[in-house]
């Protein structure tokens, strides 16, 4: 797996709407906050685009992620904000281009389906981290994501660390046990769907991180089902659960009728046997980690470490 050129103070970071359209009222408080990071900044044209739903069409959301990577000028490649449509676009991708073409890649949410393809497919590392309309441009942005963030996308290679959750949130054993992998996955919903495509996430002997955000319980019940079923959960070698945002029950003052997500993990997960850590400071939350998906990560259920091996 190889690991993208770390970004520098100067370089040029390409803005994409690989997914859903960027708010007008926040796309300028966006390229303000990467400029204040000390990056130039191309525009794409579809973070100026809407098209229902989508930044525009499949087919300028797909051209505009290969040119992004073809141009030599860009150095960093950020996605501006999730939502939906990333799946769309992947058929349309030029991944012997992308492939040739490694650079720093960052977002998460819907931009999972694409962490997954330039993970398995073109062969690099990826950042699964807060975005530049969304996260970067709230006021409670904390020390600790930015930190995490930088961090990840400026230091690339090189050397062991530890994921440490932010203070204050403590990391909790579901399995014991310890496990060594490549580390994958991120939303739970999108990885859900690559199921049954020809970009199904492969999680073989690899640590398979989740999380999800404004999903009923059943949902997430029936997507972790449909990843145990499908072979996914023991194929890992151990999970890693993040944040689970306005997760809950449909009806809260009927809680007889749903069930807690602790059950829901430990009757699904549990059994499989793999060594999982829960409540990592990751996902649809602030403060929030950014990971380094495709890199080797190994961690303990005793001291509830997680290292990423350089």
């Amino acid at each position: 797996m190889r690991i993208p050129k770390a970004l520098k103070k100067g370089d040029t970071i390409g803005l994409i709407g690989a997914s859903s359209p960027t708010p007008p009222e926040n796309l300028q408080k966006a390229i303000d906050a990467v400029e204040n990071l000390g990056f130039n900044v191309v525009v794409g044209e579809t973070c100026h685009k809407r098209h229902g739903y989508l930044a525009g069409r499949d087919e300028l959301r797909a051209r505009e992620v290969n040119d992004m990577f073809a141009n030599p000028s860009i150095d960093g490649i950020f996605c501006i904000r999730g939502g939906y449509g990333a799946h769309r676009i992947i058929p349309l991708l030029d991944l012997e281009l992308i492939k040739a073409n490694p650079k720093v890649f960052a977002g998460y949410s819907d931009v999972t389906a694409l962490h997954i393809v330039f993970n398995q497919i073109c062969d690099f590392v990826t950042y699964h981290s807060p975005m530049p309309s969304t996260e970067f441009i709230k006021p409670d942005m904390d020390e600790y994501t930015w930190n995490s963030f930088i961090n990840h996308v400026t230091d690339t290679e090189g050397k062991d660390y530890l994921l440490n959750n932010a203070e204050g949130s403590e990391v909790n054993t579901l399995v014991e046990g310890e496990a060594t992998g490549q580390l994958v996955g991120g939303n739970l919903t999108l990885v859900t769907a690559s199921l049954g495509t020809p970009y199904e996430i492969d999680t073989k002997g690899k640590i398979l991180f989740l999380e999800d955000i404004d999903e009923y319980e059943r949902s997430v019940d029936r997507m972790l089902t449909q990843l145990k079923l499908a072979g996914k959960l023991d194929d890992a070698a151990g999970i890693l659960l993040g944040a689970w945002t306005n997760c809950g029950a449909p009806n809260p003052d009927k809680p007889e009728q749903s069930l807690r997500l602790q059950t829901i993990f430990e009757e699904i997960i549990v059994p499989t046997g793999k060594p999982t850590l829960m409540d990592i400071t990751c996902g649809h939350v602030l403060p929030t980690m950014t990971l380094p998906l495709g890199k080797t990560v190994t961690f303990n259920s005793e001291t509830k470490t997680i290292k990423v091996l350089g």
